[in-house]
């Protein structure tokens, strides 16, 4: 299955649950292929470097140079990622936003599959770039099923709106409805606002929320300066349980 985190708001968790998914995925006997589609880097710079050539990087992808497996490095504890480069930040403006660039991930992942049967039943995790784009939208047009982070403030829940939005003007391109699941982040029981945001996201979108909440916890927002994820960082912690539950949520729904 192929999950893309995506929210047109950012600082949500879009990079931390991907980081976290893909060590619980390892955790559970999986090896996922973790793709950076962000020109930020996020995820790159966590596992501890970028590439200095934007050739051995996802901009290499998009220029036609190397196909995703080629890309594809170890990351012990995580999987295989496929790491971005400030270069990506150009795809709009060199390629378009044809038919041929919106569907060229889809088709990469596809063409993957096929060349190494093995890896088809893989997990690919997708972490995007905060704003709807050719890089977003061709992890949309690519995913089975987008996770929409959203942080337990009044903001976020604009955002949710907005991502709504998004989704309902792309669906009669891509013809099918996409499969969505709200996830809370950065969840403070002691907050009323938690709550609040917490009841009306439920409210508006029902068994598309998430059960699993992940708390504000400060083991969370540790480990990426460390290069880690939450489990190697604390095991232990609140945030290491939250996104156990999280794997074990999704793997029930069959999106793992």
């Amino acid at each position: 299955m192929r999950i893309a985190f995506f929210n047109q708001k950012g600082g949500v968790g879009k990079t931390t649950t991907t980081l976290n998914l893909a060590a619980a995925i390892v955790r559970g006997g999986g090896q996922p292929l973790v793709l950076d589609l962000d020109p930020q880097c996020h995820l790159s710079v966590i596992f501890g470097s970028t590439p200095r050539d934007p050739g051995h990087s996802l901009f290499g992808f998009y220029q036609g140079l190397r196909a995703l497996d080629e890309l594809a490095i170890p990351w012990e504890g995580i999987g295989r990622l496929v790491p971005s480069h400030q270069q990506l930040i150009k795809v709009d403006s060199i390629f378009g936003k044809g038919p041929a660039i919106l569907n060229k991930l889809r088709l990469g992942l596809d063409g993957m599959d096929e060349s190494c049967p093995g890896n088809a039943a893989q997990n690919t995790l997708i972490d995007c770039c905060p704003y709807v784009g050719v890089l977003a939208l061709n992890a949309i047009f690519a995913c089975d099923v987008l996770v929409i982070p959203i942080s337990t403030d009044y903001l976020s829940l604009q955002a949710a709106e907005q991502m709504t939005r998004t989704l309902a003007i792309l669906e009669p391109v891509l013809k099918r409805r996409v499969e969505r699941r709200y996830l809370l982040t950065r969840y403070d029981r002691r907050r009323k606002m938690s709550l609040d945001v917490q009841n009306q996201l439920r409210e508006r979108y029902d068994k598309e929320v998430c059960q699993t909440m992940i708390s504000e916890n400060v083991a969370i927002a540790e480990s990426p300066s460390k290069n880690r994820d939450v489990f190697s960082h604390n095991a232990s912690s609140v945030g290491a349980k939250d996104y156990s539950a999280l794997y074990e949520e999704l793997r029930q729904q069959s999106f793992l």
